[in-house]
């Protein structure tokens, strides 16, 4: 396994592999939004096609858990989950930066104890193939949900725990805890997992494991995709259960 240069802030410890990653993927997606929906016009160019191409993608998404006025509210969130998403997965298959260590790096917390086991260096892959980025954007869409139902309607969130039948509370809080937990695994387990056998491959001869990569790495771009659609409804749904139903 790869090293990844790390640093501490506050007691806590930053994966600098990931925020590069992160900060990519946020960056590329800005680019590409704004470079489609420059010099809109009532005869859309083929830019503009693509971008609306995508809206009514999302609106689809969006319009099959709510009603039509409560999730024009989540479009911009659902918009930049789904693209968020899609560039880091397709990021990690097209681009993955390593580096030989010449040496140990204290201040990144490379060591020579490290190296002793590897003497490689991962500097650029998908942020989505880390478990605790899966879990952090899972968690902060359960926490949302919830809160969104309580600002809602307070008396309708709880009603929908406890009627009708109040004795289910304990089975309604396994499910409740399970939605993150499935929502982050599903997602880290695809992507973490394809860029594991692209590393792998790549280690070997390419006379003999060329063909195998590239038709991997075109089916890690199909899951990719296919991920990110899945995430983004996922989370549409847990939000519509909260703010739909009271």
């Amino acid at each position: 396994m790869d090293l990844t240069p790390k640093v501490k802030f506050l007691g806590m410890t930053f994966d600098v592999t990931l925020m590069i990653g992160s900060v990519v993927s946020a960056l590329i997606v800005m680019l590409l939004v704004f470079l489609l929906t420059r010099r809109l016009s009532v005869r859309p160019n083929g830019r503009q096609n693509v971008m609306e191409y995508i809206i009514d993608f999302i609106s689809g998404i969006t319009g099959m858990m709510l009603e039509k006025k409560e999730s024009a509210r989540y479009f911009s969130f659902a918009l930049s989950t789904f693209l968020f998403i899609l560039v880091a997965n397709i990021l990690g298959v097209v681009v993955m930066v390593t580096a030989q260590a010449h040496g140990p790096i204290p201040s990144l917390g490379i060591t020579a104890a490290d190296l002793k086991m590897t003497d490689t260096v991962s500097w650029f892959k998908s942020p989505t193939s880390d478990i605790n980025v899966t879990v952090a954007m899972a968690g902060a869409i359960f926490l949302y949900s919830h809160f969104a139902g309580i600002a809602k309607s307070p008396l309708g969130y709880l009603q929908h725990y406890v009627k009708p039948y109040w004795w289910m509370l304990p089975i309604h809080i396994i499910d409740e805890v399970s939605k993150p937990a499935t929502h982050a695994l599903r997602l880290w387990a695809n992507i973490f997992a394809g860029e594991v056998l692209i590393l792998i491959l790549r280690e070997g001869m390419f006379y003999f494991t060329g063909v195998p990569l590239f038709a991997w790495m075109g089916f890690s771009l199909f899951v990719g995709c296919i991920q990110a659609y899945i995430f983004t409804v996922l989370a549409m749904v847990y939000i519509a259960q909260k703010v739909g139903e009271v």
